[in-house]
């Protein structure tokens, strides 16, 4: 599968075919991370890209915030607009090697860039990343798509994945989404 690979989303952001990017952060997103009280999270943000979610985070004091990209391009140029940003809490590998532990993992847009034979692999993996109590919270599409990626679902098919590793599951119709994606998208927090 070639968007496995660094080169696929290296070439993708080489040549600015970015549909997923927002160019800030999303709204849903934003709205989780106003109503969080502790700072002292530490925060992991998946395929990360350009991580305006990450941007706001700081913005907000949080200050144990991780972004990991399979792509180096989105990386370099968050650091570029936050020289401060500690490297090494820049991850450029693939999640599934990823063997840190979080408190908090913020689900944008890598579950739709996998492909669906991946995602209970996926969901297993980010379940082992979190700490007891941590939650993964994210958005996650409901509707299909033609090819991939994004590659779509649905409440049930997601339903059986997360249910298997977490104790607590709320999957909800997003009320916030971008105009574009309004009615097609679920709300996700799931606690270990």
């Amino acid at each position: 599968m070639e968007f496995l690979s660094d080169a696929y989303w290296s070439s993708r952001y080489k040549q600015g075919n970015t549909g997923w990017d927002l160019g800030r952060v999303s709204e849903p997103l934003k709205c989780y991370i106003d109503q969080l009280t502790n700072k002292a999270l530490k925060i992991l943000i998946p395929g990360s890209g350009h991580g305006y979610e990450a941007e706001y985070l700081i913005q907000k004091g949080f200050k144990h915030v991780y972004l990991l990209d399979f792509a180096k391009e989105p990386l370099l140029a968050f650091k570029r607009r936050n020289p401060n940003f500690p490297d090494e809490n820049l991850l450029h590998l693939d999640i599934f090697s990823c063997a840190e532990q979080f408190d908090l993992i913020l689900e944008q847009t890598l579950f739709c860039a996998l492909h669906p034979t991946l995602r209970q692999q996926y969901i297993r993996h980010v379940a082992s990343c979190l700490t007891s109590g941590g939650k993964f919270v994210g958005l996650l599409f409901n509707r299909e798509f033609e090819g991939g990626p994004p590659f779509g679902g649905n409440k049930a098919e997601y339903m059986t994945y997360l249910t298997e590793v977490f104790s607590k599951v709320e999957l909800n119709p997003c009320y916030n989404s971008i105009e574009a994606r309004k009615g097609t998208e679920l709300f996700c927090i799931a606690c270990r």
